[in-house]
């Protein structure tokens, strides 16, 4: 499965929602239109696979778990994240964490090294220099309180 693509797809539409003002699950919708619409080859074998359906599914999973619990992982990010306000924060690196934390949290039974692993790599693709880092560091403590809650 595509989990990568799928991933991307989901920060594509926190990013345009919050760029653009618009509702979280217009703009997915849309972005999900799109990319059922790509026929580039060249785009899936830049990946090693297509988006598929279960891919699109997982996406959708992503950005609906995150909009019902938007709440809950804005106050968890702002205990994790120290002296930086979301404000202060780069837009890209907040919405990483943000699809981060719903994945660990409320929308994947996956391993959570796998989500901060993909994390990770969003960060250095679509972030700044030390965004990758920064987005380990959030989430390791993370990784951290979750181990201890299920201890």
């Amino acid at each position: 499965m595509a989990r990568r693509r799928a991933r991307e797809l989901a920060f594509r539409t926190l990013f345009q929602s919050e760029r653009g003002g618009a509702p979280l699950l217009e703009v997915w919708h849309q972005v999900r239109e799109d990319a059922v619409e790509e026929t580039e080859p060249e785009a899936d074998a830049a990946y090693g696979e297509p988006l598929d359906a279960e891919s699109l599914g997982f996406a959708g999973d992503l950005v609906s778990s995150f909009e019902r619990h938007r709440q809950e992982i804005d106050a968890e990010l702002t205990e994790l994240v120290t002296g930086w306000s979301f404000g202060q924060m780069a837009q890209t690196d907040l919405n990483i964490l943000r699809l981060a934390v719903t994945e660990m949290r409320y929308a994947s039974p996956g391993p959570p090294e796998v989500a901060i692993e993909m994390a990770v790599r969003l960060a250095k693709k679509f972030g700044g220099e030390e965004s990758g880092r920064f987005v380990n560091g959030v989430l390791a403590k993370l990784y951290r309180r979750l181990a201890a809650e299920r201890a």
